[in-house]
């Protein structure tokens, strides 16, 4: 019981990465609230986890909302009265295709999901953080924040985002006893990958560079 009532948020929580942080969280006694956009999904674990008597509890939003975002971090201060760890792990893959073929729409939609909303809710959690003195944010980046990924340009642009506000931010708010880093995971068996995606995204590139990156 390691987090025993400790505040968590963790973004994206009714699936893959998110879910089973959602889970590990609750079962080392963490009082955690997750957010998604997957209604029924996020109500579906919430009442599983409830039933095992875990503390979960789920809040319905878009995360790329800035109003949603604030909401969610007031709900959280009025009902928990502080945030102790903050996982910012909600994302989206959009198109896996060309640079040329992606669409002006791919790419607003992957960074307002991926990078955007890890803007709103650092800079929400980092005012709550900083009256606290305290506090722990983690955003999940990807190892396509690293280096290059095929013919997923708005994907690995969003994910070089969050890297980059990682680093700045944690070099802004060490001072104030706040710890940021990034998680930067490569292919992970979730809903959102596939064996065809591993093939669209190595399509077309060299043998040596697929041994190399991929």
């Amino acid at each position: 019981m390691s987090y025993k009532d400790q505040v968590v948020l963790i973004t994206g929580g009714a699936s893959g990465i998110g879910k089973a942080s959602v889970i590990e969280f609750a079962k080392e006694g963490a009082k955690v609230v997750f957010a998604d956009i997957q209604k029924e999904k996020g109500t579906k674990l919430k009442d599983d986890l409830i039933k095992k008597k875990y503390h979960v509890d789920f809040y319905h939003l878009d995360i790329s909302e800035l109003n949603s975002v604030d909401s969610l971090l007031n709900y959280i201060v009025d009902e928990y009265g502080c945030l102790d760890i903050a996982f910012n792990n909600a994302g989206v893959q959009g198109q896996m295709i060309t640079t040329i073929q992606t669409t002006i729409d791919n790419w607003d939609k992957v960074l307002s999901v991926n990078a955007r909303s890890v803007f709103y809710c650092m800079k929400k959690q980092l005012e709550i953080m900083c009256s606290q003195k305290k506090g722990v944010i983690l955003n999940n980046a990807s190892a396509a924040g690293l280096r290059g990924l095929p013919n997923g340009v708005a994907y690995s642009a969003s994910k070089h985002a969050v890297v980059g506000m990682t680093k700045t931010a944690a070099m802004e708010y060490a001072k104030f006893g706040i710890r940021i880093n990034a998680l930067c995971p490569s292919f992970t068996e979730t809903e959102m990958f596939s064996p065809e995606l591993f093939d669209k995204i190595s399509e077309g590139i060299s043998e040596k560079l697929r041994k190399k990156y991929l």
